[in-house]
């Protein structure tokens, strides 16, 4: 024993010693940096209910029929929502704004609270009525001022209506005068002068006042008084409503808070109006679903960059305001977003699928050699069989040697993103789940159901679905006879019926009556499927479907769908009609792709050259057809013949709408020329 005793404290070898504190580092690593899987309470094979008239609702309901209207009690209006964010940060940081290199400045709760009862206060001495009848317009890109603007509405009962210059000059006139707004909010004096012209030209006589954000020349003062337009600054309506403050007059859940209007494909813009219930539901929808695994709290930073104009990020800004936690706006510039990530570190980052595609681009693209490249694809294969088993992390050994440079390109502390507003192609998503460590949520929705009816679970790493009904809603599939989609057998129409669910189109039953039955069912225009598991998959599109000459029903937006996962595709515009018997098709090339693939082919030039180029196109059509089977496309699905256009597709030029879908009778128009040629060389 003696001896025993002697031998474990006698002095060690000096290797001895470092081999122990070795193996101690190595355990300290292990357990620093050991997978932990979320914790699921629910099964993901099952992750939906049936319930009467073959609706079905969300598993998280299971043991409750009611579905949500609110999260916290103590928020059940907008207004509700941001002072109960006032009460949990203790006043902390809430809206962020920078110059360019500089660090982000804050605005706290209180002092957004009160430039909100200053303004509204201030709007209310110059003969503004507090309550839901009296609309104000917001005509301004992301800022603070945005929010402050919105919430001096809330805060005495007014509503909010989203103006943006994509629009164009006639709708902003429309929506002016259908929604009677006397009052504008305006960011600068560009946006300013927009709306004096319109009254100059005796286009909105119902205009009264612009308050303008930024400083304006005084000539525009005269200006607006010579055509009955009193034009002011915000800093001065806000001093104005603080020498005559005015106690707030809350709205209530059921009161209008704000006309959001839909630019369409077609015809004038569609103004949904959305209560306060209805946003405030659809945002505990959300959290219902992340508490399971990723509950916001004061901590988190979410940037704003998505239009404000738009319900999928008032939602989330919803979602971040009820928790006291902080939203940090963008500097305007798309271009300087990576910088402002980078500065901003973001723990919530809602996206749309384009802005995936380019990270997503930019990785691959820098794996240049063959070594690379499959060093990658290994790396993405190893962590994305950690996701399946539901671990989420950074700190694998994968992260530290390759994935941690475009982890820190979003800021580095990216815990949850949520992507929404078009389908993303599952291997982008499924490479973006591996890489990013972090939760990616798919919703689904539209502006009539505030944004979101449809949301991913926690765990599921499943992709090329759109989740479960949020817990504020449910949803069905009915019958679409005509392209011989069935509810019997799980496809149909998806129509949503709940609390997130729009009360109808401002002055417009026609359009209202076509949206919501009866019932109260909103019916989107989109044709789902269920899938095993429970979970919503969108396959086809009601609307925008034509015949061709021979008889069958064609939806171009899922052969688009099929189409831009081809690598020399950015986008692509499928077209016919039923004097013709096949379809053909406008593709932009991809201007990062396409000169590598030039050069495989031994072509040369500039874009536009070839864009030209029968070789070119011959390659990338192929391409297309390749994937339009491996699709199920069926033949008369598949384009015959296209024409390559150098120049992208946007919402400046017209040719998208705010929310990047395709304008179809504006491209039919615009290359009505090409598709008249490409159908005369079919003949």
């Amino acid at each position: 024993m003696d001896s025993l005793i002697q031998l474990l404290f006698s002095p060690l070898p000096t290797p001895a010693i470092i081999s122990l504190f070795a193996l101690a580092a190595a355990i300290l690593f292990y357990l620093n940096t050991r997978p932990c899987a979320l914790h699921i309470p629910f099964d993901l094979n099952r992750q939906t209910l049936g319930i009467k008239d073959g609706a079905r609702k969300t598993v998280l309901l299971e043991d409750n029929n009611n579905l949500m209207v609110c999260y916290h009690e103590d928020a059940k209006t907008m207004y509700e929502v941001f002072q109960r964010g006032l009460k949990v940060s203790g006043n902390g940081p809430c809206l962020g704004y920078r110059k360019p290199g500089r660090p982000y400045q804050w605005l706290t709760y209180k002092r957004v609270s009160d430039r909100a009862e200053h303004l509204g206060s201030g709007l209310l001495h110059k003969g503004l009525k507090p309550n839901s009848d009296t609309f104000i317009g917001i005509f301004a890109q992301n800022r603070p001022e945005w929010i402050i603007g919105e919430q001096a509405c809330y805060t005495y009962s007014m509503v909010a209506v989203p103006l943006y210059d994509t629009l164009g000059p006639e709708a902003l006139v429309f929506i002016i005068d259908r929604a009677e707004i006397s009052t504008v909010l305006c960011d600068n004096q560009k946006k300013a002068e927009t709306l004096l012209q319109s009254r100059e030209k005796g286009q909105t006589p119902v205009l009264k006042t612009i308050v303008i954000m930024d400083p304006f020349h005084s000539e525009l003062v005269e200006r607006g008084t010579k055509c009955g337009v009193d034009v002011v600054s915000l800093q001065d309506v806000e001093a104005l409503g603080k020498s005559n403050l005015q106690e707030p007059i809350p709205p209530k859940p059921e009161d209008l808070s704000i006309v959001c209007f839909t630019s369409g494909t077609t015809g004038n813009p569609k103004g949904a109006m959305l209560t306060h219930e209805n946003v405030v539901s659809d945002a505990a929808g959300v959290i219902k679903i992340l508490d399971v695994a990723v509950l916001p709290s004061t901590q988190d930073v979410s940037i704003s960059f998505l239009p404000l104009a738009h319900m999928f990020e008032r939602v989330v800004q919803t979602v971040m305001y009820g928790h006291g936690a902080r939203v940090g706006f963008f500097q305007g510039d798309i271009r300087l977003l990576p910088d402002d990530l980078k500065n901003l570190q973001p723990t919530i980052f809602p996206v749309v699928p384009r802005l995936l595609n380019r990270v997503y681009d930019k990785v691959q693209s820098g794996a240049k050699s063959p070594f690379k490249k499959w060093l990658l694809n290994f790396a993405v294969e190893r962590k994305f069989a950690e996701v399946r088993q539901g671990i989420i992390r950074t700190n694998s050994v994968w992260d530290k040697l390759i994935f941690h440079k475009v982890q820190e390109s979003l800021g580095g502390r990216v815990r949850i993103m949520v992507t929404g507003a078009a389908p993303i192609a599952p291997p982008v998503l499924n490479f973006l789940r591996a890489t990013l460590g972090c939760q990616i949520f798919e919703a689904y929705g539209q502006t009539e159901c505030t944004a979101g009816c449809t949301f991913t679970m926690p765990g599921d790493a499943t992709s090329g679905h759109v989740g479960v009904p949020l817990p504020c809603n449910v949803v069905k599939l009915v019958d679409v006879e005509e392209m011989n989609y069935f509810s019997s057998n799980g496809e149909g129409e998806v129509c949503i019926k709940g609390r997130n669910v729009f009360k109808g189109y401002l002055k417009d039953p026609k359009t209202t009556a076509e949206a919501l039955d009866e019932d109260g069912w909103l019916h989107t225009g989109d044709i789902g499927t269920w899938l095993p598991s429970g979970v919503l998959k969108i396959i086809d599109r009601k609307k925008n479907i034509f015949k061709l000459a021979q008889g069958e029903y064609i939806a171009p937006e899922k052969i688009e769908n099929v189409y831009v996962r081809s690598g020399p595709v950015a986008q692509v515009f499928v077209h016919g009609d039923s004097l013709q018997s096949c379809l053909i098709a406008i593709v932009v090339p991809d201007p990062d792709v396409l000169p590598g693939l030039a050069k495989n082919l031994g072509c040369q030039g500039s874009i536009e050259e070839l864009c030209k180029n029968t070789v070119i196109k011959k390659a990338i059509l192929s391409d297309m057809t390749e994937l339009g089977k491996e699709a199920g496309l069926k033949s008369f699905e598949q384009v015959k013949d296209m024409y390559l256009h150098p120049e992208q597709f946007t919402i400046e030029n017209g040719l998208l709408t705010p929310t990047l879908k395709a304008k179809r009778a504006e491209l039919k128009a615009l290359f009505q020329p090409q598709i008249d040629k490409l159908y005369d060389n079919l003949q």
